[in-house]
C-alpha cells in the first residue's frame, strides 16, 4: 500500500525511531543520517553533487527541523552489492549516526549474487545498525529498463519488503513511488530518468528525497514545512525495484 504525506506522519509505528533530542554539537541539538548506498545514493544521473538525494534531503530536513542541526551523509558508491557494502558497513556504524538509509538490491541481480546471501547479509546488516542503536531505513530499487530486463531482479526488491516486515523498519518503495509519481503527473519520463535505462536524473533525486524526508519526519512525528514535491510514500516494508551496475 502506498500511502500520500499525510497518512505517512500518521501512520509510522516503526519500532526504529529518530530521537526527539538529538546529540548536542557545540550547544545545539544535531541529528546525523548516513545514505548508504551505490550509484543511487552517489547521484549518478544528477547534474551537480548539490542535486543527489541525500544532498536534496539535507536541505528539505534542515528546513523542517530547524534550529536543529541536520548533516546527511553521503556514503553511495556506484556499481557495489551487497558484499561490498558488508564490507564497508562497519566504518559506516563506526560513525556513530543517528539513522543509516540503506538503499540496496539493485546491483544483485545484475552481479547474480545468489539470493540467499543477499537476504542472509542484509538481515545481518540490518542487525549490527539496530544492536549499534541506529535507526534504520531500507529502500528498495528503482523501476528502470535494466532491472526490468534482469531476469530475477524482483526476487531482490521483494526481499528488501520482507527483510523491512521482518524487522517492523520502514522501506522506501521506489518502484511504487515511481510509478506514481508519472501516473499523477509529478514528473514525465524523460525528467525521472537518466538517458542510461537505469538512473534518476535531477527530477527523479528531487522527489525520491522528499518522499526520503517525509518518511524521516514521520519517525519524528513531525511535519514537513514546505511541501516542495508531489509524492506519495510508505513508512513500513516494501516496494521499488532492484537497481543495476550503478544504482
Amino acid at each position: 500500500m502506498v500511502m500520500d504525506s499525510a497518512q505517512a506522519h500518521q501512520s509510522a509505528q516503526s519500532t526504529d525511531t529518530v530521537p526527539a533530542e538529538a546529540p548536542v554539537q557545540n550547544g545545539t541539538p544535531a541529528l546525523t543520517i548516513v545514505a548508504f548506498g551505490s550509484s543511487s545514493t552517489e547521484g549518478v544521473g544528477a547534474t551537480t553533487p548539490a542535486a543527489n538525494y541525500p544532498n536534496r534531503l539535507q536541505g528539505e530536513l534542515r528546513a523542517a527541523l530547524a534550529p536543529l542541526k541536520v548533516t546527511v551523509v553521503n556514503r553511495g558508491i556506484g556499481g557495489e552489492d551487497v558484499d561490498d557494502m558488508m564490507r564497508r558497513l562497519p566504518a559506516i556504524i563506526a560513525e556513530r549516526p543517528n539513522m543509516i538509509i540503506w538503499q540496496t538490491g539493485s546491483n544483485d541481480p545484475i552481479r547474480q549474487v545468489p539470493l540467499v546471501r543477499f537476504v542472509a547479509e542484509t538481515r545481518a546488516g540490518v542487525r549490527a545498525m539496530r544492536q549499534a542503536g541506529i535507526a534504520v531505513i531500507l529502500m528498495e530499487p528503482q523501476d528502470c529498463e535494466v532491472l526490468r530486463a534482469t531476469p530475477g531482479a524482483l526476487r531482490y526488491r521483494d526481499a528488501v519488503r520482507q527483510i523491512g516486515a521482518e524487522f517492523d523498519i520502514p522501506v522506501i518503495r521506489r518502484w511504487d513511488l515511481m510509478q506514481t509519481w508519472l501516473r499523477k503527473g509529478a514528473v514525465t519520463q524523460a525528467s525521472l530518468m537518466w538517458t542510461d535505462g537505469l538512473h534518476m536524473t535531477d527530477g527523479g533525486y528531487a522527489l525520491l528525497a522528499h518522499a526520503v524526508a517525509d518518511q524521516v519526519l514521520a519517525m519524528r512525528g513531525a511535519t514537513l514545512k514546505s511541501e516542495t514535491a508531489s509524492v506519495e510514500t510508505t513508512p513500513h516494508t516494501v516496494a521499488a525495484k532492484p537497481t543495476t551496475t550503478k544504482p
